[in-house]
């Protein structure tokens, strides 16, 4: 119960990765609030948040106000997940700046806006921790993964610089790199092309897909009192990948 007395809110916490967070952060004490547009998906059997609420995390206005009714019916919150964001897919030379700012707007700006809104009750009670889901792309990438790998390198930056300006206040700031992980959307994506997902599968170290719940222990350990040394980190979830492709 290493986040007994915690509350924790995890963007994108409906499904896939962010849900997999919810049910452990439940599973390790805490009570747990899920920003998201979607509701809870139905297939999945892991537990849903003590508190959903539908909240675009790119709206100032929205995160300020779902951060005040977090507040008023679990507490304070004292962990924040910056898991929410989609990938995108675009050449470079014909993606229109509405839809650069859009994607930004989502896999970045929404971190720094939902940071933002904790802020007050973690320096207040000199106790916090955010953690960022980055990607392996933020570091490692390849070709057709613009813009996606821009912005994640981005909450890179956000991360580091956040963990140097809140130090001071008592809370720290780390992110998590996933890198293959079976999600319901990317099995899907997978089967639709047998062979690909072979070859996929064959280069990652371990030979298989990570698993969400793999990924949400890794950002229970960073939002708990066993890492209270540990800031401005940067861990991959990655299966070994980031290691096979460090010095191409």
């Amino acid at each position: 119960m290493v986040l007994a007395g915690e509350v924790v809110v995890v963007t994108g916490g409906a499904r896939g990765i962010g849900r997999a967070i919810v049910h452990r952060s439940r599973a390790d004490g805490a009570r747990v609030a899920a920003l998201d547009l979607t509701a809870p998906d139905p297939t999945e059997t892991l537990d849903t948040a003590d508190l959903h609420l539908e909240c675009d995390v790119t709206d100032e206005r929205a995160v300020a106000a779902a951060i005040e009714r977090v507040s008023a019916a679990l507490g304070a919150p004292s962990v924040l997940v910056n898991n929410a964001g989609v990938n995108a897919y675009a050449d470079p030379g014909a993606m229109p700046s509405e839809e650069w700012d859009a994607f930004f707007a989502l896999d970045l700006k929404a971190a720094f806006l939902c940071s933002r809104a904790v802020l007050g009750g973690m320096r207040a009670a000199r106790h916090g921790a955010i953690v960022n889901v980055s990607s392996i792309h933020a570091l490692h990438t390849a070709r057709g993964y613009f813009p996606y790998a821009a912005a994640k390198a981005g909450l890179l930056g956000l991360t580091r610089s956040l963990a140097l300006d809140l130090a001071a206040d008592g809370i720290r700031v780390n992110a998590v790199c996933p890198g293959l992980i079976g999600t319901r959307l990317s099995r899907e994506s997978l089967g639709r092309d047998p062979e690909a997902a072979e070859r996929l599968l064959a280069a990652q170290p371990l030979e298989r897909m990570g698993e969400p719940a793999e990924v949400a222990a890794v950002v229970a350990f960073l939002a708990s009192v066993d890492a209270s040394f540990v800031t401005g980190a940067t861990i991959m979830v990655d299966g070994g990948l980031s290691a096979k492709y460090a010095g191409a």
